[in-house]
């Protein structure tokens, strides 16, 4: 139950970026907003999958320049993330597009600050 409400927030955190921000596209389908949930849930799927298996070892591997940035390169590696996905659901027609690096900064901080705020709001089972 837990990765399904981790997946919905990243859904929300993505969509909330991708309105918020112009360089930011998700693609729509053209078949209505049911069609449209489903690539957003995809494209949410691929950022959750990413975030669990590709980032600790980004951050294990850039763990210097984290220790020497006091945390702050963790926002390249979250951009680095977002343009991963963005990559790998490209490979679809239904995709999320981003024009530049800076773009996906942006975008990371928002999907950053709407995770923390959603997952403060949601209970915690303990």
């Amino acid at each position: 139950m837990t990765f399904v409400i981790r997946l919905v927030i990243n859904a929300v955190a993505i969509w909330l970026a991708g309105q918020w921000l112009s360089g930011i596209e998700i693609a729509d389908s053209g078949q209505g907003t049911g069609t449209d949930l489903l690539i957003l849930l995809g494209i949410a799927l691929v950022f959750t999958v990413v975030n669990a298996f590709v980032k600790p070892i980004v951050k294990l591997l850039s763990l210097p320049l984290l220790i020497l940035t006091l945390g702050l390169f963790t926002l390249v590696i979250n951009a680095l993330m977002l343009l991963l996905t963005a990559w790998l659901s490209s490979q679809t027609e239904w995709g999320l597009s981003i024009d530049g690096f800076w773009t996906a900064v942006w975008g990371a901080l928002i999907i950053s600050v709407v995770n923390f705020v959603l997952s403060a709001l949601v209970p915690d089972k303990r």
